[in-house]
């Protein structure tokens, strides 16, 4: 069995640290400084809880030492903080973050580290990449790649609709940060909340617009070899107008605070909510102009005997599935590792990358 700390006993740490004790490969140690998020963890032989305030490093070290990896499912904020530990300890490391700055700091601290760092292994980035990188692969030279992902409420009931299904701290982070894009050959900065778009999938209509983080680090991988790259998030129609008056009318961009407080006031939580997955690619093929396209939709279900959303699905098997591979061999054992670098064939025959599969594993959806 290997040691593993989970770092955030929220919704997605928690789902990760059940999915990998339901295993009997891992023990599990989850670390959160509120103890009250701590005790509402599932009890399993194979998980304890520790509390541990991040801000501590003699604390955070003594965690960490002698592990064989740390992930880390804290607020984007307090992952840099994670990483040094992870260093300084020389243990591997994985994240979920979207934010761009984050990333960068990881990378440099990869350089020299004793283990692997490997940030945006949730959904997006994380297994967006991993779907666009491979379609990319099969072009004899690439156009456009275009990255679409939503988590969304299956009954929307409110203006906005939309339902809280992850953290409230990175959902703002994404509508406020700059994104990156490649255009016309260029890597670039364009404004979130920007470019909307409308498409039809299964006969549901949706709209699309810019939101930071969702690329990754795919954007230099691909940089010079694409014409245009984007990413944006999904919603139902008329969340983006809304949100625009939210942010920029009535000056909430800037008061962070007051946004997050609005939105967990008045939007309710949900574990009815399906993830929206549709990426495509265009480019020559043998002489011809093609395109392919990659599109699924993961619905609430029952994984490892336990009732969870499809956010918590996704986003967990995301990162489960990268440790994995990393235990198993699958990925270098040291250094910067990128989501693009990870093989789609190889994710989806995990055990825990099957959540992902339409094909292969029909989960049962939560009554």
């Amino acid at each position: 069995m290997k040691d593993i700390v989970v770092i955030g006993a929220g919704k997605i740490g928690g789902a990760i640290a059940h999915m990998l004790a339901a295993t009997g490969d891992y023990r599990v140690t989850v670390a959160d400084r509120s103890r009250e998020q701590l005790d509402a963890i599932a009890p399993h032989e194979a998980v304890s809880t520790a509390a541990v305030d991040i801000s501590d490093s003699v604390a955070l070290d003594a965690l960490l030492s002698g592990k064989f990896a740390v992930l880390s499912a804290a607020p984007f904020h307090l992952t840099g903080a994670i990483a040094e530990a992870a260093a300084r300890t020389g243990i591997h490391y994985l994240d979920l973050t979207e934010d761009v700055a984050t990333t960068r700091k990881v990378e440099a601290l990869a350089k020299g580290a004793k283990g692997a760092f490997i940030p945006q292994c949730g959904l997006a980035p994380g297994f967006i990449s991993i779907v666009a990188h491979d379609l990319a692969t099969g072009f004899d030279t690439l156009d456009s790649v275009r990255m679409r992902v939503g988590a969304l409420p299956q009954y929307p009931s409110n203006a906005l609709n939309y339902n809280l299904t992850w953290s409230t701290d990175g959902l703002i982070n994404e509508y406020i940060e700059p994104c990156e894009a490649i255009v016309e050959g260029k890597l670039v900065t364009v404004p979130a909340m920007e470019e909307r778009e409308e498409f039809s999938l299964d006969g549901v209509t949706y709209e699309a617009f810019n939101t930071s983080g969702g690329l990754g680090t795919l954007c230099k991988t691909l940089e010079g070899r694409v014409r245009t790259m984007n990413y944006r998030t999904i919603r139902y129609p008329g969340h983006q107008a809304i949100v625009k008056a939210l942010l920029n009318d009535l000056n909430l961009k800037n008061r962070r605070d007051v946004l997050k407080d609005l939105f967990e006031n008045a939007l309710p939580a949900t574990m009815q909510d399906v993830v929206v997955i549709f990426v495509t690619v265009c480019g020559t093929r043998e002489g011809r102009f093609m395109q392919d396209t990659y599109a699924n939709k993961v619905y609430a279900g029952v994984v490892a005997g336990r009732k969870m959303s499809a956010i918590q699905i996704t986003t967990a098997a995301g990162i489960c599935t990268v440790l994995d591979m990393l235990a198993n061999g699958e990925l270098p054992q040291q250094g910067f590792v990128r989501q693009e670098e990870i093989s789609l064939e190889r994710f989806l025959a995990n055990r825990f990358g099957r959540v992902y599969d339409p094909e292969t594993l029909r989960l049962p959806k939560a009554s």
